[in-house]
């Protein structure tokens, strides 16, 4: 059963339509305040659920990173079925998720926001056990306390599965090489103290892809989570003056 708050979404607007995907072990409702900004601003939006998210841990470990980005690309094709163009912006995995959307589909421009290309070390993915000894092992992870947030973006996972954290390595690892096929327009958003997703992240996609439109924009004073920052306003107008440039 989907988590109340944690549902898709799906904002009518113009003929201009906006894929917005949300962070590993997150929900919908991580995007829920920019797809209503972007919805304000004329924008059709569509806020995908990612397979196994927004439900519980039990079924996050049944599911793959490709699983994860079919439900990226069905959200992509029944956008583009009723919209002219097709931007896609991403927070987190979801970065990911768009970077590798954009090698393969027509995508207008794509936002990565706080995209993790190198995990920060305080997150200790060089002591991750084998895949084959992970078995149903999780991790407890920290509640969510923030403020003037959707209620469902608070109601994240509490144990994280070890399972699923070698998916996200897999992406991770298969989206640097694939880098070089990104020819779309591209925004680049990351935190200055960003402690989850190193701002060299940022770096590494500026000077890997192949689009001849990039644009990088380091958040002072900003941590990882960039949709839900009290700073998110400079954030959502960043993406919105990108996407009508």
């Amino acid at each position: 059963m989907v988590i109340e708050g944690a549902e898709p979404f799906l904002f009518k607007g113009g003929a201009n339509g906006v894929l917005l995907i949300h962070g590993f072990t997150g929900s919908p409702a991580e995007m829920l305040l920019l797809g209503e900004f972007l919805n304000r601003a004329g924008f059709t939006v569509l806020g995908v659920r990612l397979a196994g998210h927004g439900t519980n841990e039990l079924n996050l470990m049944k599911m793959t990173n490709e699983d994860w980005f079919n439900s990226v690309l069905d959200g992509y094709k029944m956008l583009s079925g009723f919209c002219e163009k097709v931007f896609v912006v991403g927070f987190s995995m979801g970065g990911l998720l768009t970077l590798k959307l954009a090698t393969i589909c027509g995508v207008e421009k794509i936002v990565t926001l706080s995209a993790p290309i190198f995990i920060n070390d305080e997150w200790h993915l060089k002591d991750l056990p084998p895949r084959s000894e992970c078995k149903d092992f999780c991790v407890i992870c920290p509640r969510r306390k923030l403020k003037n947030v959707p209620p469902a973006v608070n109601k994240v996972y509490r144990r994280m599965p070890y399972v699923s954290v070698h998916e996200l390595v897999n992406l991770l690892e298969e989206v640097k090489i694939i880098l070089p096929r990104i020819t779309a327009p591209l925004l680049i958003m990351h935190g200055e103290d960003d402690h989850t997703a190193q701002l060299a992240s940022a770096d590494f996609i500026e000077k890997n892809t192949s689009s001849t439109v990039v644009k990088k924009i380091v958040v002072p004073n900003c941590g990882h989570l960039l949709p839900l920052t009290e700073s998110r306003e400079f954030v959502f107008n960043e993406v919105l003056k990108f996407l009508v440039c």
